[in-house]
């Protein structure tokens, strides 16, 4: 387990995975990151992959290959390529378990970095392969809800900063896993750029909310100064969920760059809707910002 801190905040993230497992408000001390037992992650990274892929597989140049639910990095140890008070940088790089899955020479480098006003987080991927290479690339914190145990989780909203006014979802089918249907609905107990938290909406599932230009998302109640937002403006899709079969305390905010499959067969990866795609010899970078309070 690594550790940064600052004057504001302190944050625990786990090697294994690169997952941000607590990220605590000092002054007010409470944690803003999920750690009950319903659900067992915190924080987990998505890459290559969003979501569960048709029969747990793609397409590749011709060829198949498996692909677990949400790409296969938040099984994999990272290590530590710079450790300041307040910075991490953890790195995964390709290797024989990752080339069965994914047979790209790439590196994932995943920067941490404590601000006064919150954690930025930097995703920076490296296509070191002679090939163009598909990829998907998102992050799925679990936020507590109530912050700091204020409220109940009816008591908080959820508004988007977005070009568009009328926000609309992906259609959801379970068999039992989620994927998309190619539809889209629109997003309940909404108006305008504002969610109402309400447990009856997560019930068809997760609520990816399609390109509508979104550059924030604020998570927060009249009952309390405590808010959270996520400034997402690099990320083209944003997914609201917590568990839909029993009521708990979190909800995660969670910036894609990619799409689950739609229902059918496996998909091939250089057609896949939502893919990013990155030139051999070439890197990206990816960023966005928590700001809390």
């Amino acid at each position: 387990m690594q550790i940064i801190e600052n004057r504001e905040f302190r944050a625990e993230i786990d090697e294994h995975g690169a997952q941000l497992t607590h990220l605590y408000n000092k002054k007010a001390d409470f944690d803003y990151i999920w750690n009950g037992q319903e659900w067992g992650k915190h924080a987990p990274v998505l890459f290559p992959a969003i979501g569960r892929s048709n029969k747990d597989q793609y397409v590749l140049n011709g060829k198949t290959y498996s692909m677990p639910q949400h790409g296969f990095v938040a099984d994999e140890d990272f290590t530590v390529r710079t450790h300041e008070p307040n910075i991490l940088t953890l790195v995964l790089k390709a290797n024989d378990r990752t080339k069965e899955l994914y047979p790209f020479d790439f590196e994932l480098a995943i920067t941490f970095t404590l601000l006064s006003t919150g954690l930025s987080l930097s995703f920076e991927v490296t296509n070191k392969s002679a090939e163009t290479m598909p990829f998907s690339l998102g992050s799925h914190p679990a936020f507590n809800v109530p912050i700091n145990g204020v409220g109940k989780f009816d008591n908080y909203r959820v508004r988007f900063t977005s070009t568009d006014d009328d926000l609309s979802v992906y259609e959801i089918v379970k068999t039992p896993a989620p994927y998309r249907t190619g539809k889209q609905e629109p997003l309940l107990n909404s108006s305008g750029n504002l969610l109402e938290l309400n447990y009856e909406t997560f019930k068809p599932g997760l609520r990816i909310i399609t390109n509508s230009g979104i550059k924030s998302v604020k998570l927060y109640s009249p009952l309390t100064s405590h808010q959270i937002q996520l400034d997402i403006d690099q990320f083209k899709n944003v997914c609201l969920w917590t568990k839909e079969d029993e009521d708990c305390s979190f909800l995660c905010i969670e910036p894609f760059n990619g799409l689950p499959d739609v229902l059918g067969e496996p998909v091939d990866w250089m057609q896949k809707e939502g893919n990013l795609f990155l030139d051999a010899n070439s890197s990206q970078v990816y960023q966005y910002e928590m700001h809390l309070s």
